[in-house]
């Protein structure tokens, strides 16, 4: 930095799962290796293994590490160099990001263990959507209890959405822009943008609501939650279990890889098919209601794991909406790319874009300012 010269990049995937592997290209090497990672822990140790080979090769030093923490609650609206103050206020949050808040503060403890003279920073995701309005970040519930329990919709993803939004109003060469970015891996979220800002945002309170995900239920009517609890005779802990860790696309199917998922799909695998079609539906109710949110738009914009590599899903999300300008071109969607691209039929009322994201770029960008 500020070049933004990448020195190398990697990643881990599938940890906690069958044959977890870590990636890793850098100037002089390019290698995939299966890994014991049955936890972040063991994930991120071996990460570091690798990092340090590249820095030796590389005659550099590590000055700061950003980590991506998901939950800020009402403590953080911007970025913020890490303190025991800053740990115990992540660790107070773990219950409303339970899949994410603690890996987050292990990633951080390791950190300082491996990197002791480099200065630690946190990037919450929940910080770019404190420009939400209050018509809609409040929910109906009585007013003392949000007050005094700081209940707001606070939403996540907040760096990949920011980043992708920037580069899209770059694209699209506008100065006032309407925005929705689909932000789709693992965990799945939604944004409507406007101007640059965040309006609205499919995840709330905790990151569990909004989108089918892989195994996070996304909306759910909150009767169908005190009638289960009554019948299997639940208790709070357990039902949020369920619905964190055992819902989504895991439920539906019994995988919660999305790859997995539509690999079983092409195979007339009935119960993936049809989960993909319910993961899309809701996608295309959000898009609906943002669009009359925003009194109009301008492009859609996928992103991450699967909004940047599944061409059938978005095929399958765009489908018949037509009444809203929006008409998806097949061949186009079939190209893939490392680079911003349209995929929307030449008479297209609205722009389809798949951006790749860059949440470790935005990240640094954030550090680096701070």
């Amino acid at each position: 930095m500020p070049t933004q010269e990448v020195l190398c990049k990697g990643q881990v995937e599938r940890i906690g799962l069958d044959e977890p592997k870590i990636s890793h290209k850098s100037s002089t090497s390019n290698s995939e290796k299966i890994i014991v990672a049955h936890n972040h822990r063991q994930a991120l140790e071996s990460m570091v293994d690798v990092l340090k080979d590249t820095l030796e090769e590389t005659n550099s030093t590590v000055d700061a590490v950003g980590h991506r923490v998901v939950h800020g609650g009402s403590y953080f609206s911007k970025t913020v160099e890490i303190d025991d103050a800053v740990k115990d206020k992540i660790e107070s949050l773990f219950s409303l990001a339970p899949l994410h808040n603690p890996s987050n503060l292990i990633g951080i403890n390791i950190a300082e263990d491996l990197f002791p003279e480099a200065k630690q920073v946190a990037v919450f995701d929940t910080a770019f959507h404190q420009t939400i309005p209050e018509v809609a970040y409040t929910y109906a519930i009585p007013k003392e209890w949000s007050e005094a329990y700081n209940i707001r919709l606070y939403g996540f993803h907040g760096t990949s959405h920011k980043y992708v939004s920037e580069k899209a109003t770059d694209y699209l060469k506008l100065n006032n822009s309407k925005l929705i970015t689909i932000h789709l891996g693992n965990g799945c979220s939604i944004t409507a943008i406007k101007d640059g800002v965040s309006i609205d945002h499919s995840l709330g309170f905790g990151p569990m609501n909004g989108l089918v995900m892989g195994t996070r239920s996304g909306d759910i009517d909150q009767s169908v939650i005190f009638y289960l609890m009554d019948k299997l005779n639940l208790t709070t802990a357990q039902m949020n279990n369920w619905l964190q860790k055992n819902s989504g696309m895991l439920g539906l199917t019994g995988y919660s890889d999305f790859r997995d998922i539509e690999q079983e799909a092409q195979n007339g695998n009935q119960d993936c098919q049809l989960a993909l079609e319910i993961n899309a539906y809701r996608i295309k109710k959000y898009i609906g209601s943002y669009i009359a949110a925003m009194n109009g738009l301008d492009a859609i914009v996928f992103t991450a794991g699967i909004g940047e590599n599944s061409a059938f899903m978005r095929k399958l999300v765009c489908e018949n909406l037509d009444c809203f300008g929006i008409e998806i071109d097949d061949k186009l969607n079939s190209i893939r790319t490392n680079d911003i691209r349209e995929i929307n039929k030449a008479n297209s009322k609205q722009k389809i874009l798949v951006i790749p994201t860059n949440e470790e770029l935005e990240i640094a960008k954030q550090v680096y300012s701070l």
